[in-house]
């Protein structure tokens, strides 16, 4: 993937901002190291970062169409793309390069705004053709695109940081983007952390003219209204097939790919579909934790001896989340809630340091395939809330959390009322999520009372509601939590704060298998109950892959990806950016947090830190001092960096 900038004048000319351009793509230089592009008329300007992955002669961009009136900056990987250009070539479209992106212009040159349902891959990108600026992001978000508008002139880029490099755009906090966060762990499409700069919805294009701007879908996740009743060994010889057409897709690349390798079931399918249904060379690459608690280094090696595969691993200490945490912040870019991405930055920096570029990894398979406890627990809860005075029924509960740190009486006492809790909500479009959204709604009672008086009455919870399709509630109870998950949790956090920026800070681009675009279509087609049979997640999955995994990793209990958070912070010596974020200076300095709220959760960090702390308290340590460290990042310490030298740059100049 790349990094892609620039700006359109809506009903003016101006000279060309060469300048800035030069700013807005040198700022993104972690996402494309090799090579800059720009292209300038009267009216628009377009920049690139390239991280060269095909066509690495040839594919320089920014590129265009034979007679040079379509242009386009691009960001990402058309994976059909030799199928399409075949096509059009018969059409008598003339292509003077082996790059996707070519494609991508004489696509759009061809069949206009119907080409990007055409696209199976991860994209975001800018295409001028002259008269408009249309900027398109793949199905689910894979690939970022933040965009403003500022004195009838729209600037876009593939990271907010990039906009920031125009001195006119004011960088302030939204309020409401730090409540959906606490709310979601993201925000809301097209709402951001920062008032003012907009991100463009997956599966939309947005079209800037002199008239204005119009945002389109072009896709939405939907569910059938019937299922096809066919047998569970159908869907899963059906699902294989797809499967190891979209693995195979991702290995084309004019450079080495790995696998990421975490030792379950979705990343050992990727890898184990590869190896088996492909020559390609394989190295995969995995993390493993000095904590026990949070390692799976056991499962990752069982696997490598089954692949036989050349493997690559990093050992991650607490002391690596702490000095990367700041880091990790510079490229989400918004607040977490939890350490998770900062291990895998250094997972992607591993795969730099090897020299690879491209890794493939099983990120989506959960979403589609039914793989989290909160569809299993939407389920119990559901089948719980038709006699919400039954025994029994609330005791399946226990069997989705073996390892509670409670037992008995007191572990059912515990899961009975908190997940009793919005039990006969059924018709809120959030009752998957209440659980969820429950929990981490409580950090905002670290509030100052000026924001809580602030933020009274907005509804961070409804403020998914706009994306919710009208033909929602005819779905299924768990179709229905897929659709939200993946709305949410997938495209803000997994694919954005946990994926496409830790990867991108090393240069590394993530390829997503069970995120093509013919395996999520399929697997929106299976019926729900080979999705989750009883209490079995994934079941269609592991079906599909019985004769392929090991018994070990097929039937291993799940363990969600995490990583040590307060923990983290309070080991021998809290470093000194901790003490000085979450001193009574900064948190006045920003106002958001009540001062005396935040050094009694300290205190307590500190002295339970090695002992047990609730999801609640590490979630809010980590939400507060990720906000601190962001405001602080981007509103006071926000150093645009000095441009790429002009002789790196390949500008092209249309002065007519």
């Amino acid at each position: 993937m790349c990094g892609i900038a620039g700006y359109f004048n809506m009903g003016f000319e101006s000279q060309a901002q060469t300048d800035l351009i030069r700013r807005m793509v040198t700022i993104l230089k972690h996402r494309g190291p090799d090579e800059f592009g720009a292209y300038f008329d009267k009216r628009c300007g377009l920049g690139q970062a390239r991280l060269s992955i095909i066509d690495l002669v040839g594919g320089s961009q920014p590129i265009h169409n034979e007679d040079e009136t379509i242009w386009i900056t691009y960001n990402g990987e058309i994976f059909n793309y030799i199928e399409l250009a075949e096509e059009l070539k018969k059409i008598g479209h003339k292509f003077y390069t082996n790059s996707d992106t070519e494609v991508i212009v004489h696509a759009y040159e061809q069949w206009g705004d119907d080409c990007f349902s055409r696209f199976n891959g991860q994209f975001a990108f800018a295409l001028w053709d002259g008269k408009q600026l249309t900027l398109a992001r793949d199905r689910v978000g894979i690939c970022p695109l933040f965009y403003t508008v500022r004195n009838n002139r729209l600037y876009f880029g593939s990271e907010i940081k990039s906009i920031f490099c125009e001195d006119s755009i004011n960088r302030e906090i939204d309020l409401k983007g730090l409540d959906e966060i606490f709310t979601w762990w993201t925000t809301a499409y097209p709402r951001t952390f920062f008032k003012g700069i907009s991100e463009l919805p997956p599966g939309h294009y947005l079209i800037a003219s002199d008239n204005g701007i119009k945002i389109k879908p072009f896709w939405r996740m939907n569910f059938p209204d019937s299922f096809d009743d066919k047998p569970a060994e159908y869907w899963a010889e059906a699902l294989k097939e797809e499967l190891i057409k979209a693995s195979r897709l991702r290995l084309r690349a004019d450079v080495p790919v790995g696998a990421y390798l975490s030792g379950g079931i979705d990343s050992s399918t990727t890898t184990i579909l590869i190896r088996s249904f492909s020559s390609a060379p394989l190295q995969t690459f995995s993390v493993a934790f000095a904590d026990e608690a949070f390692d799976e280094s056991t499962y990752q090696n069982q696997m490598i001896k089954h692949l036989g595969t050349q493997h690559h691993q990093t050992k991650c200490t607490y002391n690596d989340i702490v000095e990367n945490f700041p880091r990790v912040l510079w490229h989400t870019e918004k607040p977490i809630l939890r350490t998770a991405p900062t291990p895998l930055m250094l997972l992607s920096g591993l795969v730099h340091d090897n020299n690879f570029k491209v890794v493939l990894t099983g990120e989506g398979a959960d979403e589609i395939l039914g793989g989290y406890d909160i569809f299993k627990e939407t389920i119990i809860r559901a089948f719980w809330a038709k006699y919400p005075d039954s025994t029994w029924r609330p005791s399946l509960l226990r069997k989705l959390y073996p390892t509670l740190p409670l037992s008995g009486a007191r572990a059912k006492l515990y899961l009975e009322t908190f997940y009793k809790i919005g039990l006969n909500k059924q018709d809120r479009f959030f009752y998957s999520h209440i659980p969820r959204i429950n929990t981490t709604s409580k950090i905002k009672e670290f509030y100052t009372r000026e924001i809580q008086e602030t933020l009274e009455g907005y509804d961070s919870v409804g403020s998914f509601s706009k994306h919710i399709p009208i033909n929602f509630f005819d779905w299924p109870t768990l179709c229905r939590a897929q659709y939200l998950e993946s709305a949410s949790l997938l495209t803000g956090y997994l694919l954005s704060s946990q994926g496409d920026r830790m990867a991108m800070a090393n240069s590394v681009e993530t390829r997503f298998p069970f995120l093509d675009t013919n395996v999520m279509d399929m697997a929106a087609k299976i019926p729900p109950k080979y999705k989750i049979r009883g209490l079995v997640e994934k079941f269609v999955l592991k079906k599909a892959m019985k004769n392929l995994l090991p018994e070990r990793i097929l039937n291993r209990v799940k363990q969600p990806y995490m990583a040590p958070d307060a923990k983290s912070f309070y080991q021998k010596d809290t470093p000194e950016y901790v003490n000085e974020m979450l001193s009574e200076r900064m948190l006045e300095r920003y106002g958001l947090f009540n001062v005396k709220a935040v050094a009694k959760l300290e205190s307590k960090c500190r002295r339970y830190a090695d002992s047990y702390l609730g999801f609640k308290d590490n979630m809010a340590l980590v939400g507060i001092l990720s906000t601190q460290i962001v405001c602080h990042t981007f509103l006071d310490d926000f150093a645009k960096v000095k441009p790429a030298d002009r002789a790196k740059f390949a500008i092209w100049i249309d002065r007519s």
